[in-house]
């Protein structure tokens, strides 16, 4: 079984240059980001507390993102940036999550590939993040959040598989994928992760 998401579309070095441009912008996103990941996280425990196969590993995953943006934030604090004092709404999510079915076991289906996506591009990003920047310890940071997103865009694919019959999966996964590129692709380029 793969658990790997392939992306149909590369972040662009348009992209890059815009984050490297305006860096403290960017971490102060990604800060809010690593923030509502876990938040994201937690949601699938209170909304499904009977999926008790995956409620651990939900916990682990919204713990590690939580300490993810404590050290993001600990990062603004020794370059005196602070957090925003409004978040703006992350178009790339509601796009993603107005996508998702309304029935109650396509739409846990589809929250779950969504998230597996979000971690994917989020993997991707960071990778370029890391090759781009010469601090060598935020390059060290970024290289480590790259594995770690990678590895939980895996994760919410193995979660999907616990549910729902692979073929159904893997054809979602595909629909979900185009729909991810066609997004990533028409957003406004800025310092942001997404």
């Amino acid at each position: 079984m793969k658990y790997r998401i392939d992306l149909i579309s590369s972040s662009s070095t348009d992209w890059v240059d815009c984050v490297m441009g305006d860096f403290d912008s960017f971490l102060q996103d990604h800060a809010n980001c690593e923030r509502k990941a876990s938040a994201m996280a937690m949601s699938f425990v209170a909304k499904y507390p009977d999926r008790v196969e995956i409620i651990p590993e939900l916990i682990d995953t919204a713990i590690e993102e939580m300490e993810h943006f404590k050290q993001v934030y600990e990062i603004m604090q020794s370059r005196n940036i602070l957090l925003p004092q409004e978040i703006e709404p992350d178009l790339y999510i509601k796009q993603l999550l107005d996508g998702c079915h309304s029935g109650r076991l396509e739409r846990f289906r589809d929250r779950l590939l969504m998230a597996s996506l979000v971690e994917t591009r989020g993997a991707e990003r960071f990778r370029l993040v890391y090759e781009s920047l010469k601090d060598p310890q935020l390059k060290d940071f970024y290289h480590q959040l790259w594995a770690s997103e990678a590895r939980h865009g895996e994760t919410f694919v193995k979660m999907a598989l616990n549910y729902f019959d692979e073929g159904s999966v893997y054809f979602r996964l595909q629909e979900m994928t185009e729909r991810e590129a066609e997004i990533i692709d028409s957003l406004p380029i800025k310092p942001a992760l997404h």
